[in-house]
């Protein structure tokens, strides 16, 4: 059990048999009255984000999350097979579990599973991924305005915006969390 004194961003707690994240907080004493904990809180499983007042000093759950470093294998339909890098156990995983990092996922990247229990409640990427572009227009000569930028389309089908001068072939990094385009590599 952890009090709601103790809540700090990233704390993970079990609320209405589900596992949620301390994204914000605000320990709140009003003139009147007693005191409380309003707080912003990340459903791993959903992904929704709600708000809860608790009552300073209230207990709750805390939740236990464990994080295993796992190899992507390869994709069967929207059922993805991952490798535990150090007893070579494989276990399959949703669309749903992935989520958004789907888009920068390509065969033997490594990935963070974190679970609860045996249950697993969320996939983690790395904050940067290499792709190379497999299709991009060529930048026309003499168009260099500052900040130009044109689509160009990566090897696991995303479409990403690049400076004019990056070519079909190049690889380069992106931000995993935003899906921008942060240098060539």
């Amino acid at each position: 059990m952890i009090s709601t004194n103790d809540f700090h961003t990233g704390v993970t707690i079990e609320m209405d048999n589900d596992i949620f994240i301390v994204l914000e907080f605000q320990h709140v004493k009003p003139g009147k009255g007693q005191a409380f904990v309003r707080s912003k809180l990340k459903n791993l499983r959903t992904g929704s984000i709600v708000d809860k007042t608790f009552r300073a000093g209230e207990k709750v759950p805390k939740a236990h999350l464990e994080r295993k470093e796992m190899e992507y294998l390869y994709r069967d339909d929207d059922i993805f097979h991952v490798m535990d890098t150090e007893t070579y156990e494989q276990i399959s995983l949703s669309l749903d579990q992935i989520g958004d990092g789907i888009k920068y996922l390509k065969e033997n990247d490594r990935i963070t599973v974190v679970m609860h229990g045996e249950k697993v409640v969320g996939v983690e990427l790395a904050l940067n991924v290499n792709l190379k572009i497999i299709e991009a227009e060529p930048g026309i000569k003499g168009d260099t305005a500052s900040g130009a930028t044109k689509p160009a389309t990566v090897e696991t089908g995303v479409v990403v915006n690049v400076p004019l001068f990056i070519n079909e072939g190049d690889t380069i990094k992106i931000d995993t969390r935003t899906g921008s385009y942060i240098e060539r590599v």
